[in-house]
């Protein structure tokens, strides 16, 4: 095998594998890690919000990418422990084209969806309520800081009294 043809080989492995990757990654069937299925990932943001809103709640939405360590450290070590004490918690997917339900009553997909609202960094916590409105400024970035449970109890605290004020 020549040189060239060595580097056609690996070249071809590597779109192989890229393709794969991508497809995987970015397909409606794309398979969630475990991770992920700790929390409600929304068909429905509008639906999703009007059900907070009923129960006195914002609604908390991870923007998530998959595959992204500091989304999982987010959903696993903060936004489960608020689900779990009754919040109103969802997540929607960067770069994924599954479909979902907007703001306005619109489909969409979840990539378009996380452009929509103007989230650039993964992991991005938003904090809803009436019409939509952020409550609370976002928590972007991931849990690198020792003080990101002070930082997302200070919002979710933020949020919720501007739901029942």
């Amino acid at each position: 095998m020549t040189r060239a043809d060595r580097r056609a080989a690996v070249r071809a492995v590597v779109a192989l594998a890229g393709a794969t990757w991508l497809g995987a990654r970015s397909s409606p069937a794309a398979a969630q890690d475990a991770s992920e299925r700790l929390l409600p990932t929304t068909n429905d943001l509008r639906a999703s919000l009007a059900q907070a809103l009923a129960r006195g709640e914002p609604l908390i939405v991870l923007a998530t990418l998959r595959g992204c360590p500091f989304c999982k450290v987010a959903r696993e070590n903060y936004l489960v422990s608020e689900l779990k004490a009754g919040r109103a918690v969802t997540q929607i997917h960067f770069l994924s084209r599954d479909p979902v339900i907007d703001l306005q009553g619109s489909a969409t997909t979840h990539g378009a969806l996380v452009k929509q609202l103007g989230v650039e960094v993964a992991p991005t916590v938003l904090f809803l309520g009436r019409g939509g409105a952020e409550l609370a400024p976002r928590l972007v970035g991931g849990s690198t800081s020792d003080f990101y449970a002070s930082y997302l109890d200070e919002r979710v605290t933020q949020a919720r009294a501007a739901v029942r004020g």
